[in-house]
């Protein structure tokens, strides 16, 4: 499905390939607004990198700013290649506010092109090393710019959260499910408006939601399932299990990994072909292949990023040939099932599904807001691809969080990689399996979702709306904002 709102469109551990152990301090002092503290310096010579930097400039910033350890896992080359892409996305960024919320966490917001407000949270270990453990990105707006929320209590939070949610819906912002738990403790859950308003049907604590884009994460574990089993390899080339992919430049070059992080350079399924195909003909995933497979690759694979859907619909193929299994059915029985998700799946747009909210949108011609509301029939296919489109329930959402952090899904080590982005590697230590976590979030007209999982606090939130971005994502913010605050 179309992404919205995350800013690089993919969660927020990707970015974990910026977040190396450090051994030793940059030396100066900190940047504009930075605390000069072992933490703010790190800070202060990361956005300087960023700013100063090429491909060349910024492998050398890893170079010194990484353990012998993570080089050998990923190099500083490979790392400045992924900087590189990701600043030709975010563009240039100036330093706006900068707070050192505890010694082990530095929040930045800065502003970029169109002043457009990102939020930057970097966390480290304890001095005198202070090693860079990772680095978030979000959405950020003009209350960021104010600073934290005054403290609060984790009570006090919940109350806030509450009121928050029941407020949007008051005002016809958010219709959907809220869930927030930590561990096996739910510690909210509210359903607001209507799953049917054509029928007057409210939603319900269980209601059934399209997920967009957070389909793409399960399509992940089907691939970690499937290299665990030895049935594929993250160095395969597409035509290694497509050898009759359209585009024989693609089946030679781009591997599964690239495909995975986006640096295939297939491009997206979206646009005049998509708008042009009747809906009720995209019912399984194969068939999303002919609006994209056969044109030519945007860049040489591994250069650069671009955000793909294609790129996972052939990643579905993909788990199909090494399963021998139809993509739907292999994550159904390998996923869902093993997760107890009973309330999830690929449906298609004309069954008959119990507690199935409908999408509405206000979106026209064009993809632009504004108008009446509609029902989204005419823009969402028939049925969801590896890309997303597949509908979950929060509680089975919860199901899932936790059958991954229990590594019922996967193997420790490749639990380690969906969380962290560490491959596996014969000999490697799992490392701290107490931090590391996951962002996901997808968008189209009449749907948007969110699900953030951190592994540190135990926190899981699920937020799913059967509206236009970001009425999810937005209440998702406003909740990350009060749970920042909280302290003994």
């Amino acid at each position: 499905m179309r992404s919205h709102a995350r800013r690089l469109a993919l969660p927020l551990a990707f970015l974990s390939f910026l977040v190396p152990t450090c051994p030793a301090l940059s030396a100066g002092p900190a940047g504009p607004g930075l605390p000069d503290t072992p933490a703010g310096r790190r800070v202060a010579a990361f956005f300087e990198a960023y700013r100063d930097g090429g491909e060349e400039r910024l492998a050398a910033f890893f170079s010194g700013a990484v353990g012998p350890d993570a080089l050998k896992e990923r190099p500083a080359a490979e790392r400045g290649r992924r900087l590189a892409a990701m600043k030709r996305e975010l563009g240039e960024v100036t330093v706006r506010r900068a707070d050192a919320r505890t010694p082990d966490q530095v929040v930045v917001v800065t502003e970029g092109p169109e002043k457009r407000l990102d939020k930057w949270t970097f966390s480290f270990g304890p001095p005198p090393e202070t090693h860079l453990l990772g680095i978030g990105i979000d959405d950020a707006d003009a209350s960021d710019l104010a600073g934290p929320p005054p403290p609060m209590t984790e009570a006090e939070a919940l109350a806030a959260i509450a009121k928050a949610v029941a407020e949007a819906a008051a005002a016809d912002r958010f219709s959907g499910v809220v869930l927030l738990a930590r561990g096996e403790r739910t510690l909210l859950h509210r359903a607001v408006g209507l799953a049917s308003r054509e029928h007057g049907v409210a939603n319900r604590p269980d209601t059934k939601f399209n997920l967009g884009s957070i389909n793409k994460l399960f399509t992940k574990i089907a691939i970690g399932q499937l290299v665990e089993r030895g049935r594929l390899s993250l160095d395969d080339t597409i035509g290694r299990h497509l050898p009759d992919y359209p585009n024989p430049d693609a089946a030679a070059k781009v591997t599964i990994r690239q495909l995975l992080d986006m640096q295939s350079g297939i491009g997206d399924f979206f646009g005049p072909e998509f708008d042009a195909t009747p809906k009720d003909r995209l019912r399984k995933n194969a068939d999303y292949l002919p609006l994209f497979a056969r044109k030519p690759l945007l860049f040489e694979p591994g250069t650069d990023r671009r955000y793909s859907n294609g790129g996972y619909v052939v990643l579905g193929e993909i788990v199909a040939k090494a399963s021998g299994r139809d993509y739907h059915d292999y994550v159904r029985e390998n996923v869902y099932a093993r997760a107890g998700m009973t309330g999830t799946d690929s449906y298609d747009a004309d069954a008959l599904v119990p507690n199935l909210a409908e999408g509405y949108t206000r979106r026209g011609d064009g993809g632009k807001p504004g108008g009446e509301r509609r029902r989204n029939v005419y823009s969402r296919p028939a049925r969801g691809s590896a890309a997303g489109g597949g509908y979950s329930t929060a509680p089975d959402l919860l199901r899932f969080a936790a059958a991954l952090l229990g590594d019922r899904l996967l193997s420790p080590a490749f639990t380690e990689w969906i969380l962290t982005r560490t491959e596996p590697a014969a000999g490697r230590p799992l490392g701290d399996r107490r931090r590391g976590g996951l962002g996901a979030a997808g968008g189209a007209p009449g749907i948007n979702a969110a699900l953030e999982i951190d592994r540190e606090t135990g926190l899981v939130l699920v937020v799913l709306a059967n509206d236009d971005p970001p009425a999810a994502e937005g209440i998702a913010k406003q909740i990350r904002r009060l749970l920042e605050a909280i302290r003994p």
